[in-house]
């Protein structure tokens, strides 16, 4: 008893005082029984399905919420990719596909319903290509919907036809919400080795291989590990590691409780709990204090990627033994625009492109939500999306790319979005060229070690 009273008090002071959430309750739904003849016939099937699976996910979540104590910030939907539901439609009928995706996240009351996406890392389908022209149109008329495009895989390659094709997308975007500071872009990321179970938007999906219905949970907690690090100084990392071990444990102890709780009132299967430490705007919240009270003066100092990979590999192991199905990410997430932490180290310039760029090879996601001048050529960003792909095959790991190119703005100036998307500094770019690179077309074969059958 003794034991259970412990727990209870240190998941309520966690709750209290740093900063301890369940970060979001994604529930997929297939949507593969909703393809039809005519696209008026699959629309309303897309609707009727969401909104008669997911019509009580807000109040069992907010049910659960309020009986355990701890707080459920997002309640999100995934789909199956759209470019399978509609690969017998064009670019015009993929817009309708994500306008219905919109009214169905609207009326079940999620902020967003993520999986208007594809799987093209070794080639691309018509419908394939269809749903990547209509992206522009599709989420700029959205608000609730969100994209995400797999171009490359460690067994296939990096497909660069789709490479090339998602830089000038990610211009188009921009420009169409340009009057947002491009806050399209925010709604799109690019994968090399997506997660098909993965909870967090904008990279959410429900994989081919998922059930019918399946409830995935991704925990937070920045604040609770952040405190933990702070009450171990002067402690070897042996220790350090240890400590970062138990808290991710306890946290993730917690996730899965409240996870299988709604699954199971809502009738459906429990996925997965994703252990990734997702950081918000708010102040205590950060990954990037998490690292610099590891004894760095700032994030981009020598050392920071060695101890963001030494934080990843604790949160992997401390929560991996908390709960049977693990999944998604997992690790630590390093958006600039979404940590204080981080836009306080690129406004002073303490990390380039370059910096997080190497980040990348040791934590959970990639590139994310960066803002680079909106003058930033199509051929450009589709060369960083390139190299950010060949982090990920070569070290058969999950790596993405969510960057921002702000019309009207430059190196120096920040953009401004507000709620968990924060906002972020207009970082430099190389301005030298990579157009004949991105113009060879074709794709770039998978490595060596990719072949292990």
């Amino acid at each position: 008893m003794t034991n259970q009273l412990n727990e209870v008090l240190d998941l309520l002071r966690m709750t209290e005082v740093e900063h301890l959430d369940i970060r979001t309750t994604t529930l997929g739904i297939s949507l593969r029984d909703c393809v039809s003849e005519s696209i008026n016939g699959t629309t309303e099937k897309i609707y009727n399905k969401i909104t008669r699976i997911a019509g009580k996910l807000i109040e069992t979540a907010n049910q659960v919420e309020r009986e355990v104590g701890i707080k459920i910030v997002n309640k999100r939907i995934s789909i199956t990719p759209a470019a399978i539901i509609g690969d017998r439609f064009g670019p015009e009928e993929f817009v309708k596909i994500a306008q219905a995706l919109d009214r169905a996240a609207e009326a079940v009351g999620v902020d967003y319903i993520a999986g208007f996406g594809a799987l093209v890392q070794k080639g691309m389908t018509i419908g394939d290509r269809a749903l990547i022209e209509s992206i522009p149109e599709a989420i700029g008329i959205t608000t609730r919907v969100t994209s995400s495009i797999n171009v490359a895989t460690t067994k296939a390659g990096i497909n660069m036809d789709a490479v090339a094709k998602m830089g000038r997308v990610i211009k188009d975007l921009a420009e169409r919400t340009k009057e947002n500071g491009a806050i399209g872009c925010a709604k799109l990321v690019v994968f090399a080795n997506v997660p098909e179970d993965n909870p967090f938007v904008a990279g959410a999906f429900h994989g081919i291989s998922e059930p019918e219905v399946a409830l995935n949970v991704g925990i937070s907690g920045p604040g609770v590990v952040l405190d933990a690090i702070k009450a171990h100084r002067g402690a070897s990392f042996q220790e350090l590691a240890e400590a970062i071990k138990r808290t991710v444990f306890r946290i993730t102890r917690a996730g899965d409780l409240i996870g299988r709780t709604v699954a199971s009132r809502m009738g459906v299967e429990f996925g997965i709990i994703d252990l990734s430490l997702a950081p918000t705007p708010a102040e205590g919240d950060s990954i990037a204090d998490i690292l610099i009270a590891f004894g760095l003066e700032d994030v981009g100092a020598p050392g920071t990627t060695a101890a963001l990979a030494m934080l990843n590999d604790a949160v992997k192991k401390g929560g991996i033994m908390a709960a049977p199905s693990v999944g998604g990410m997992s690790g630590a997430f390093i958006p600039v625009s979404e940590d204080q932490g981080m836009i306080r180290a690129a406004q002073k310039g303490h990390i380039s492109l370059a910096k997080l760029e190497a980040m990348t090879a040791v934590c959970s996601v990639g590139l994310d939500m960066i803002a680079i001048p909106g003058k930033t050529s199509a051929e450009t960003i589709s060369a960083i999306i390139a190299d950010e792909c060949a982090i990920g095959v070569v070290n058969s790991k999950t790596t993405a790319t969510r960057i921002i190119p702000v019309p009207g703005k430059d190196v120096g100036d920040m953009v401004h979005y507000g709620g968990l998307l924060g906002s972020a500094p207009i970082m430099p770019v190389s301005e030298l060229s990579s157009v004949d690179f991105i113009r060879r077309g074709g794709r770039i074969p998978p490595p060596i070690q990719s072949f292990r059958n």
